[in-house]
């Protein structure tokens, strides 16, 4: 049977944010912090060992597959910061219109600072994410964001 690797956890965010050893990626990290805790009102938690995750919902997918997400997240990574929102909906494509440098993946936004980024564009992927999510998901997405 399949077991989600990918769980919320215990581990410490600001331990995790200060083990970064890249000064500027740091401080992009608190930044990405306090921005998306502004935005969800959701406290940050660790899930696995690299995410940093807002609010939680649970999906089932047709197949039998099921499992926990946070709502919206990012993970400093080493060559570039990860952005998760929620893939299919066409409103994130057309707010990435105006959000500044980035790549995309599937689920992923990547970017290389903050500083490359519309912050308020940002906050709105952020807001439109756990909508999506919340509207999806609608028992599983835990309280309004």
């Amino acid at each position: 049977m399949y077991e989600q690797k990918m769980k919320e956890n215990d581990r410490d965010v600001i331990a995790f944010i200060e083990d970064i050893d890249n000064a500027k990626k740091r401080e992009d990290a608190y930044k990405l912090l306090e921005i998306f805790t502004e935005t969800t009102g959701q406290p940050a938690k660790m899930w696995g060992t690299t995410i940093i995750g807002f609010g939680s919902y649970h999906y089932k997918y047709a197949s039998g597959h099921e499992g926990d997400a946070p709502l919206v997240g990012f993970s400093p990574r080493r060559a570039k910061h990860s952005l998760y929102f929620a893939a299919g909906d066409d409103r994130r494509e057309d707010l990435l219109t105006d959000f500044g440098k980035h790549t995309t993946g599937k689920a992923c936004v990547y970017i290389n600072k903050v500083a490359d980024i519309n912050v308020d564009v940002l906050k709105a992927l952020i807001r439109q994410s756990v909508e999506f999510l919340q509207e999806r998901y609608p028992s599983e997405a835990g309280e309004d964001v």
